[in-house]
């Protein structure tokens, strides 16, 4: 099954680009203040799993797994 998309007719994201002086800039700490707490826990988490691509070249995770067996 092909699925033909339409361009013209979607809809379109504007771009935005505004010019602040450095000293003018907010900060982004007072960004995260007013983002939910699972929010900021969720861009964290990103954050995390990005650095550990970047730094190990790999997902994170156990690199065995282990059984107990009870005999």
């Amino acid at each position: 099954m092909t699925t033909k998309i339409d361009f013209k007719s979607s809809p379109s994201i504007a771009k935005v680009c505004t010019k602040v002086k450095i000293g003018e800039q907010k900060s982004d700490f007072s960004y995260w203040q007013t983002q939910p707490y699972a929010e900021r826990l969720a861009a964290l988490e990103q954050i995390r799993q990005e650095f550990h691509r970047w730094k190990y070249d790999a997902e994170p995770g156990f690199q065995r797994v282990y059984s107990i067996v009870k005999r």
